[in-house]
């Protein structure tokens, strides 16, 4: 088998790095911010530290060091944003991109054969690259507007926890684990893309592929 490093370096990475890029995109820790809000109790009021947490399709409210958890689909000022619905294409072109060139970069490879097909290799790699590149630019438009994109909490949030959340919280908002593994995911994507086209790079018959092919044709005399 003559598959080249580069290839093979190819078809391992760009996988990986759609699997990292859409781990991204399902959960909703892109960025989060922490507030203090009051909560009717028992007791009398106390104050509740609540973690806030917003992805590209869900949101999640918290209270921090306990098991109660509301999560809901994206909604409000934060949907609305134009930047959002941005990031949210462009990611799920990104993936829809990565996806078509693993395909088109396992074809070309054909691991089961001698001699690959450098050439429907190298269109996956492009298409792999391409995602691996849609995939920074929609993190970093996120990653720049991070702090003004909307932040109001939805007010589906179950009153029966008794959260006071009918008031926007002063959230000081930072980048969060699945934005992280976006930025991983879209490097390893450009990687793996950038692999597969250096495989395409002209490669002439090495001299002793040359050699074998002589051989292999050489005449020769039968006795019968």
């Amino acid at each position: 088998m003559h598959t080249p490093a580069s290839m093979l370096m190819g078809v391992v990475f760009a996988p990986l790095g759609l699997v990292l890029v859409f781990t991204a995109a399902i959960t909703p820790q892109w960025r989060e911010g922490q507030a203090r809000l009051g909560a009717a109790g028992r007791g009398g009021a106390t104050e509740l530290l609540l973690l806030r947490s917003d992805g590209l399709w869900e949101s999640c409210l918290q209270v921090v060091h306990s098991e109660v958890k509301e999560c809901w689909p994206v909604s409000g000022s934060y949907q609305r944003d134009a930047r959002v619905r941005m990031v949210q294409g462009m990611v799920l072109s990104s993936l829809f991109l990565c996806g078509a060139g693993i395909v088109l970069a396992s074809v070309g490879v054909r691991c089961w054969t001698d001699i690959p097909l450098r050439s429907v290799a190298a269109a996956g790699g492009l298409l792999v690259a391409l995602a691996g590149v849609l995939s920074l630019a929609a993190l970093g438009v996120y990653t720049h507007n991070l702090s003004k994109l909307g932040i109001e909490v939805d007010s589906t949030v179950s009153e029966t926890q008794g959260l006071n959340v009918h008031k926007p919280p002063r959230l000081t908002l930072h980048p969060a684990g699945s934005l992280y593994f976006g930025w991983v995911g879209a490097w390893v994507q450009v990687l793996g893309g950038a692999a597969l086209l250096y495989g395409f790079k002209s490669m002439k018959c090495s001299p002793c592929h040359k050699q074998r092919l002589k051989d292999s044709s050489e005449m020769y005399e039968v006795n019968c």
